[in-house]
């Protein structure tokens, strides 16, 4: 069993959905995925800081297992964590959303494996995964690729978080996450979870570009992860376009390689919209 691990709000729907029809649509592995979403209720910030819906839980379910009968998709809610380790501290208005900060409690977890590949909504798999799954990352925390602009800007390994495989038992033994976790309750970090995560690291396995390429696609590319990005012309302006914005894709990437996930995602999310089944 190959486990990943996705965590979100209700918005988070199309990214998981593009991302998972990715994973099966690129794999040659008959192993079976469980996909775990950490999700919580924090509506009280924001109106649209609900949790991923039981319908949407089942939905994809239901997609997974159209791919492989032991494929499983697992909601955990982990709204009182979240509440008693991170309410009111100095992060909660963090880059992205509070919901980037949900990786950290993947050690509070107990039914969470020791081997996990954590993954942003907004990546697809270019090629099979199970080049980046099965990497050994025995005697590391987790290992991981750069962050295309923060290897200039910060350090020249300054690690993306988007992409993360998790040594869980290694993480426990050293206290990665508890570390973490310390620094987003008491000091403000200009990227919040990955700044925390860098900071707090023993020891880690830098991977090539290709297992999370923020900027480019290249034959080669294993994940390409839709974050926002520079662009230069017509003038200097950044841009965040995702995967599921499929025209955008289309007429700014001019992208063709993923037109087989996206063409199916139009598909299921027409069936969703419909009459949230696959039936």
């Amino acid at each position: 069993m190959r486990n990943i691990l996705f965590s979100g709000n209700i918005k988070v729907f199309d990214g998981i959905l593009t991302c998972m029809l990715s994973i099966f649509m690129r794999t040659r592995s008959d192993e079976p995925y469980r996909f775990y979403i950490f999700t919580m209720d924090v509506s009280h910030l924001r109106a649209d800081f609900v949790p991923v819906s039981d319908e949407q839980i089942t939905f994809l379910d239901d997609v997974a297992k159209s791919y492989n009968k032991a494929n499983e998709v697992i909601k955990i809610d982990v709204t009182d964590l979240y509440m008693s380790e991170f309410s009111g501290c100095p992060n909660e208005g963090a880059y992205c959303s509070p919901y980037t900060l949900l990786r950290l409690f993947a050690d509070k977890i107990p039914q969470i494996p020791d081997k996990l590949l954590y993954l942003d909504a907004d990546i697809l798999f270019n090629r099979e995964p199970e080049l980046l799954y099965d990497i050994d990352v025995t005697g590391f925390e987790y290992a991981a690729a750069r962050d295309h602009y923060g290897k200039y800007l910060l350090n020249p390994n300054y690690i993306n978080a988007g992409v993360l495989l998790l040594n869980m038992k290694q993480i426990k033994q050293t206290g990665l996450f508890e570390k973490a976790r310390t620094l987003i309750r008491t000091k403000k970090l200009l990227f919040a979870d990955q700044d925390a995560i860098y900071k707090s690291t023993t020891r880690k396995k830098m991977l090539p570009q290709r297992f999370n390429d923020q900027k480019f696609l290249h034959d080669h590319t294993i994940v390409r992860h839709f974050s926002k990005r520079l662009f230069w012309l017509p003038y200097p302006h950044t841009a965040n376009i995702k995967q599921w914005n499929v025209s955008a894709v289309h007429r700014i990437f001019k992208y063709d390689r993923f037109d087989d996930i996206l063409f199916e995602y139009i598909y299921l999310k027409k069936k969703y919209a419909e009459c949230g089944s696959l039936e």
